[in-house]
């Protein structure tokens, strides 16, 4: 939630002057963005554009960039604990072990967050399209599945930022929909999304393109 005291102009997350080389090879350079409550940052690049590595910057899992990140006005660095309790990241890998089931997959995940019951993952299950499948070794899934499994962690986390890395890799099209569907239910809610993918999103807010192949 955006702080009192901090002015309605402020953008709830903010990067200025990112810098950042992988491999002696430049990614970016002088990359700046403001994201307010309830719009969409939609990152746009090649293959090895650094996409992933920018995602990962603003989740602070990757520190070997220059330049500055602000939350509300104000460094990550200093609000750390503020900053990723607001954050859900999906990384473009599923994030789910293929030995645990989608339910004990995420029971683990949500208890890094905030509690939730059985009965909050069973209904996000549901609305993935996951019922009977709750109990199943995620090994047994198919790819899509596990990526169903992975989105659940959107209907059951409050976090304010959505960071999203290819979300829409391996969904059919009735899966793309659902997400296509929480999105907007985000952003309407004042959320705000920051994502990485090709698709052409429906979304009803404000849409921003990020470009790295012109940095």
């Amino acid at each position: 939630m955006r702080p009192e005291s901090v002015p309605a102009s402020v953008p709830m997350l903010s990067a200025r002057n990112l810098y950042c080389e992988r491999d002696d090879r430049l990614l970016f350079q002088s990359l700046d963005f403001d994201l307010g409550e309830g719009q969409v940052l939609q990152v746009k690049g090649s293959n090895g554009s650094g996409k992933t590595t920018l995602l990962r910057i603003l989740c602070g899992l990757h520190d070997n960039y220059q330049g500055a990140i602000n939350w509300f006005g104000m460094p990550i660095q200093r609000q750390r604990d503020d900053f990723h309790g607001s954050l859900l990241y999906l990384g473009h890998r599923v994030g789910v072990n293929r030995v645990l089931s989608p339910m004990e997959n995420l029971r683990w995940a949500c208890q890094l967050q905030a509690p939730t019951t059985d009965g909050q993952i069973s209904e996000a299950l549901e609305r993935l399209e996951l019922r009977g499948f709750e109990d199943s070794p995620c090994h047994s899934l198919s790819a899509g599945q596990k990526q169903r499994v992975s989105l659940a962690r959107l209907l059951i986390n409050p976090a304010q930022l959505w960071v999203l890395d290819e979300p829409f890799t391996t969904l059919d099209v009735h899966g793309v929909a659902v997400l296509e569907d929480l999105l907007v239910q985000h952003v309407n809610r004042g959320g705000s999304v920051v994502v990485t993918t090709h698709h052409s999103l429906a979304v009803n807010s404000e849409i921003q393109y990020l470009n790295l192949d012109t940095q």
